[in-house]
């Protein structure tokens, strides 16, 4: 991944991916995005016995994830609204998994998220005990956009190809991340631009060849800028 690639031997001041939607896209402004593993221990007894005895990992699973905000999910979210998502869950009575990619384009928003989940273990332990409720938290990418700020002709330029082309640009957040994000963070400024692609990551995927036409139009387009500018 993004994660291995040599900035220093690649040897460019900025660089540009292509992993957008529309082809007018426009993109250097990305979520700021960690997973989290929550795991919950249980206690299990004969359930004729139980009163007072078991703890159910599952419940307490479940319970864990109503504290969370009910309208800060993908499905009820949009533009630079953050949120949590809940990936996979499994359990029984003894012990529960339950994993998360948090997101937000505010690195403060950002934060209070991950300070939420905290909270909310806190208090698991509190009611049911120290121990009950583990978490990791896992930083993956930040947001590019304050790497991707002071090199405003990385904006422009792409701008101006586009008019020139007669598109017209749609400057717009990512709502998830790109090898971009991690490079800016690496000091390669790295804005991201459309594919033509449509339906991504689901069963009606598909890209028009005239989409890719445009696209690679658009991209020997910012090169020539570039080359113009470097000899003037």
């Amino acid at each position: 991944g993004s994660e291995h690639f040599d900035v220093k031997g690649f040897g460019a001041d900025f660089a540009y991916t292509v992993d957008g939607g529309e082809t007018n896209e426009i993109s250097y402004e990305n979520f700021n995005a960690a997973g989290a593993k929550l795991t919950i221990h249980g206690f299990n007894v004969h359930p004729g016995d139980a009163k007072n005895a078991m703890k159910n990992a599952s419940l307490i699973a479940m319970e864990a994830n109503a504290m969370l905000p009910a309208a800060e999910t993908p499905a009820h979210t949009e533009g630079r609204e953050g949120f949590f998502h809940l990936c996979t869950m499994d359990g029984n009575v003894e012990k529960a998994h339950l994993e998360y990619i948090i997101r937000d384009h505010s690195k403060e928003h950002f934060a209070i998220r991950k300070t939420m989940l905290r909270k909310i273990v806190k208090l698991l332990n509190e009611k049911y005990g120290s121990g009950t409720a583990e978490l990791e938290i896992t930083d993956q990418y930040e947001n590019m956009y304050e790497y991707v700020k002071p090199y405003p002709q990385l904006i422009e330029n792409v701008r101006e190809v586009m008019h020139a082309l007669g598109i017209i640009p749609n400057e717009m957040p990512i709502r998830g991340g790109t090898d971009g994000a991690k490079l800016s963070t690496c000091g390669l400024p790295c804005p991201n631009l459309g594919t033509g692609g449509h339906a991504f990551h689901g069963p009606y995927e598909h890209i028009a060849a005239e989409d890719m036409d445009t696209c690679t139009d658009i991209i020997v387009g910012i090169i020539r800028r570039f080359a113009e500018i470097s000899k003037n």
